[in-house]
């Protein structure tokens, strides 16, 4: 009876230790008896210090309404498959929870347990999967609407030149300015339909073996350019020897311009935009890391950054960095952001062979 005793002592020891589960055991008066290493480190507490402390004071910086544990779970309130989010230190998990109380052989509560799982990658999945069903749909849309606009807007641009050459030879500048603007519009249409085809299934790409640091090199006038503009210094870290990957070169290109001139653009006046080059030989992927010293993404917002039309520029159309996304997904790469209040970084892996 006691080596069984000991063996399931042993079991519950490990058990809390290396199971891949979030695990807290609470007594009746509402106070922490034990929590497993997984729960320790999403939820951001340390074991030693929280245990026997009630639950009010283990998350004493949380208003009530927003623990993960209430009072009423004591009462016999069973939750099952409950979605959670939780941030501990600027990184946000989603969890499925459940919890329910212990009863002795009388039937009587001696206590509850809270049992909660990691989803946090699932979710991004399906969140991803989502996404792509929306670009492919924007893209279909667009594939057969973009010449039915596109020409009737050539011929409105061309005549709208001739008029204002016209009011310019006339001296009219005031109504030659209003065609300027007219103009203007016109090419921000132009534009929002080239970004329209882009969601569409990209045409004449070309799969190749590319070298990243080459792309990178090339494109680099162009990212300073736009940095001097907005007096931001850029900073190229290359890595020797990088691998290289299989992706449509201009395609790479396009994405580097886009996310390094998102940063450019955040820092407003005046700040450092670092391009660096890794190589992660494990997961076999090149890392190309973008960081920017701007104010950072809020929270709430960096889980929409790459949804359609979605922008919080006052000209932007919301599409660039879904092209991005999408194209990097193409390749069997991903994109991961990180802010922490101050400067963003975007990562993008891309896979070698």
């Amino acid at each position: 009876m006691r080596h069984e005793l000991n063996l399931l002592q042993q079991f519950a020891g490990a058990f809390l230790r290396d199971v891949n589960l979030g695990v807290m055991l609470i007594n009746t008066n509402f106070e922490l008896i034990d929590i497993s290493d997984m729960a320790c480190r999403v939820l951001g507490l340390n074991r030693e210090q929280v245990l026997h402390l009630p639950m009010e004071r283990v998350f004493a910086d949380l208003p009530a309404e927003h623990q993960l544990v209430q009072r009423s779970i004591l009462d016999g309130m069973v939750v099952r498959n409950h979605a959670l989010s939780w941030t501990n230190n600027q990184e946000r998990y989603e969890l499925l929870v459940d919890s329910n109380v212990l009863k002795d052989d009388e039937r009587r509560v001696v206590g509850a347990y809270i049992l909660f799982k990691d989803v946090t990658n699932l979710r991004s999945l399906e969140e991803q999967v989502q996404r792509s069903d929306r670009l492919a749909m924007i893209g279909q849309i667009a594939a057969g609407t973009a010449h039915e606009i596109r020409n009737p807007l050539t011929s409105i641009k061309g005549f709208l030149q001739v008029i204002r050459k016209t009011l310019q030879d006339q001296g009219l500048k005031k109504e030659s300015g209003y065609t300027e603007v007219m103009l203007q519009e016109i090419n921000r249409i132009n534009e929002l339909v080239n970004e329209f085809l882009l969601l569409s299934k990209p045409r004449n790409v070309t799969y190749d073996k590319v070298d990243v640091s080459q792309v990178l090199r090339d494109i680099l006038p162009i990212i300073n350019n736009e940095a001097i503009l907005h007096r931001v210094v850029v900073q190229y870290e290359a890595m020797y020897g990088l691998p290289h990957v299989v992706a449509d070169r201009e395609m790479l290109k396009q994405v580097f311009l886009n996310i390094s001139k998102n940063g450019i653009e955040a820092m407003g006046d005046g700040g450092f935009l670092t391009i660096t080059e890794k190589v992660d030989l494990e997961e076999r992927k090149v890392n190309i890391v973008i960081h920017d010293t701007g104010p950072g993404i809020p929270m709430y917002v960096v889980d929409k950054i790459f949804d359609p039309f979605f922008t919080t520029k006052v000209e932007g159309t919301g599409l660039g960095l879904s092209v991005c996304q999408r194209i990097i997904h193409d390749i069997g790469g991903h994109i991961r952001v990180s802010s922490k209040g101050f400067g963003t970084t975007f990562i993008l892996s891309i896979p070698f062979p």
